[in-house]
Formats: structure tokens, C-alpha cells, sequence
């Protein structure tokens, strides 16, 4: 009796380790592969699966996008400029039956060939297509690996250089070709600046000689700023200084006359000279009648 129980109970246990094995649960996110004594049966969609113990294999395998770094890599570009390029790569698994039986590992196979396809496109390029026109060689290096990959059913959906390193003699050359470049900018915009500058005061001398009163009302402007910092010195513009000399020589000429038209007789017939004129003109005399 005690025999049978012990039958009965190692049977049970077979069973039930028997019932776990031949129960597989695939997830949402994956797809299951079916081997029968070592030949493909099919797939498996998510849910719940039944296969028979030590006669079917399952293989789960993910369909969701991976994100694989691509280590940095040592690249002379064709410049012959040695860079450190680091980049990573997006792939996910479009055919589950290629992905398994056509590749090992398809995980360490992208990393491999996206390393040497890494070096093998920035060097194909130079140094300022490489920092300028990464665009491109993103793309250009997702195209070669979608080639290589369909073959294993996986898809390359990104791929983006991550850093670009430099040598240090190279980021000096380019520090000093950047500040040469923006010393250029600056002394353009400035002899922009001046030329609008000189047209400008061009137009402003044109409506000054047009209109006389316009530079005196400029000056006394001047003044106006001038003293607005409560300065103790006032500077007089040059053209302001002359005009006042010439007012104030006009004025001594014109009291003179006046004097010596009300102390000295004029008698008839006599001719007065008439002081020369300030523009060099010829003398003129003045007939006076009789009394």
C-alpha cells in the first residue's frame, strides 16, 4: 500500500512539473517562436500557450524598439584629422523567425556592424562636413545598416552621432579661426556703419548749405548740450566764432560812419571816398549837391 501511494504521488509531481513546463505565457510586447525536435513549427502570438514538454521550444522574442550605444571610435577623416566619434542606434525586431534563425546574436551583431559602418562613412567625409552636416551621416550610415539588417528581420529606425572629439591642437586652430571670423564680421558692420555714417552728414551738408540758419541753430544746440552738465567751460564752434567777429566788425564800421557823418561838413561839390569793401572790390566816390 505504501508503494502505491509513492507511485501515485511521484506521478503527481510529474504531472504537475510536466503541466508547468508545457505552459508558456508570451508577453504583449513579443512574439513566440515554435521549435519540434529542432524544426520550426511557426510563431506564437501573445497570450497564453500550450506546447508539448521535451518536444517543443519556445523562443520569446522582443519587438520593442532597443537602444544600443555604439562605443566612441578612433576616425581619421579625409582631411586627415584623427576624431573620436561616438554615436547609438535605435532597432527593433520586425521578423521574429529571421531574427532567430538567421543570426545568433542579433543584439551583438548590430553593435559590430555599426561600428565598423561608423567608421567607414565619417571617413568618408571631412572634418567640417563632419561637425556641420551630421544629418547626412546619420542617415547615411542608417541606410547601409537597413541593407545588412533586413537579411536578419530587423529594422534600424535612428541612428545619431552622439559626440564628436576633438584633439586639443585642432580646437585651438578653430578657437582662432572662430575669433578671426568674428573679427571679420565686426570690421565689416563698422565700415558699413561709417559709410551710412559719411552718406548721412553728406545729406546733412546739403540741407545746411541750402538753409544757412540751420548750422547756427545746430551750434546754439551745442551750446545747449554742452551745458547741460554744468560745465564751467564753453566751447564756441568755429563757424559761431567767425560770424560773431564778422557782426561785431560790421557794427564798429557802421558806428564810424555814422561819426563822422555828424562832425564833419560835407561841402558842395567835394567827393567823399567810400571805404573799400571787405571782398576786395574796386573804390567808388559819392558826388555830394551844394548846400
Amino acid at each position: 500500500m505504501g508503494v502505491l501511494v509513492f507511485v501515485l504521488i511521484v506521478i503527481a509531481v510529474v504531472a504537475l512539473v510536466g503541466l508547468a513546463m508545457a505552459i508558456k505565457v508570451v508577453r504583449q510586447y513579443e512574439k513566440g517562436v515554435l521549435f519540434r525536435f529542432g524544426r520550426l513549427i511557426g510563431t506564437r502570438e501573445p497570450g497564453l500557450r500550450v506546447i508539448v514538454p521535451f518536444v517543443d521550444i519556445l523562443h520569446r522574442v522582443s519587438l520593442r524598439i532597443v537602444t544600443m550605444p555604439i562605443q566612441s571610435q578612433g576616425i581619421i577623416t579625409r582631411d586627415n584629422v584623427s576624431v573620436d566619434v561616438s554615436a547609438v542606434a535605435y532597432f527593433r525586431v520586425v521578423d521574429a523567425t529571421k531574427s532567430v534563425i538567421a543570426i545568433e546574436n542579433v543584439g551583438a551583431a548590430i553593435n559590430q556592424i555599426a561600428q565598423t559602418t561608423l567608421r567607414k562613412v565619417v571617413g568618408q567625409h571631412t572634418l567640417d562636413e563632419t561637425l556641420s552636416e551630421t544629418d547626412r551621416i546619420n542617415i547615411d550610415i542608417r541606410e547601409i545598416l537597413d541593407i545588412t539588417t533586413t537579411d536578419w528581420g530587423v529594422e534600424v529606425t535612428l541612428v545619431e552621432l552622439k559626440d564628436i572629439q576633438l584633439p586639443d591642437s585642432m580646437k585651438r586652430a578653430m578657437a582662432r579661426q572662430a575669433e578671426a571670423e568674428r573679427e571679420k564680421r565686426a570690421k565689416i558692420i563698422s565700415a558699413e556703419g561709417e559709410s551710412m555714417a559719411a552718406a548721412a552728414l553728406g545729406d546733412a551738408s546739403d540741407t545746411m548749405m541750402a538753409h544757412p540758419l540751420a548750422l547756427q541753430l545746430r551750434n546754439l544746440q551745442s551750446l545747449v548740450e554742452i551745458g547741460v552738465d554744468k560745465n564751467s567751460t564753453v566751447v564756441f564752434p568755429a563757424p559761431l566764432m567767425s560770424t560773431i567777429g564778422e557782426l561785431g566788425a560790421f557794427l564798429a564800421r557802421e558806428t564810424a560812419a555814422a561819426a563822422r557823418q555828424t562832425t564833419t561838413p560835407v561841402d558842395i561839390g567835394k567827393t567823399v571816398p567810400v571805404p573799400p569793401l571787405r571782398n576786395g572790390a574796386a573804390k567808388s566816390s559819392l558826388n555830394v549837391a551844394g548846400e
